[in-house]
C-alpha cells in the first residue's frame, strides 16, 4: 500500500483536517516507508500530489501542515472556515485557496562587527 493510500484511509477514519505529525503517529506501521523521518515523507508525498494533480488530487491543504480530503472539505462545516472561497485569501500551487496563518518573524540581522563599525562606536583598534 503506498504512503497517499494509508493517509487517505486516515483522512477518511477521522474526517477531519490532520497535520503531518498526526497522521503519521496514527498510521505507525501501516507506511511502506522506513524513513528515520516519516513526517518529511508524508509530507512531501502530500504536496507533489496536490502540486501535480491541482484539483484532482484527492487530498488538499487546508492550513500550513494541514491536510484532508478533498471531498470531505467541500461537504463538511469546519471546511468553510479553514478553505476560503476564492478572492478571499492566498493561492495554493494547486489553486485551491487556503488560509495562510500568521508568518514567523523576520529573523534579526547578524551583529557589525567590522573596522568600520568599531571606529563608529569609538572602539580602540588593536594593531
Amino acid at each position: 500500500m503506498s504512503t497517499l493510500a494509508v493517509v487517505e484511509e486516515i483522512l477518511r477514519e477521522t474526517a477531519v483536517p490532520m497535520s503531518v505529525r498526526e497522521i503519521v503517529e496514527r498510521a505507525g506501521a501501516r507506511l511502506p516507508s522506513k524513513s528515520k523521518t516519516p513526517d518529511t515523507v508524508v509530507a512531501r508525498d502530500l504536496s507533489m500530489d496536490i502540486k501535480k494533480k491541482g484539483d484532482g488530487s484527492l487530498f488538499v491543504r487546508t492550513s500550513p501542515g494541514r491536510y484532508t480530503l478533498r471531498g470531505l472539505a467541500t461537504s463538511n462545516n469546519y471546511a468553510a472556515d479553514q478553505v476560503r472561497p476564492a478572492g478571499a485569501g492566498a493561492q495554493s500551487m494547486s489553486g485551491a485557496i487556503v488560509d495562510r496563518g500568521a508568518r514567523k518573524p523576520a529573523a534579526a540581522a547578524p551583529a557589525r562587527t567590522g573596522r568600520a563599525d568599531r571606529e563608529a562606536e569609538g572602539g580602540e583598534l588593536v594593531g
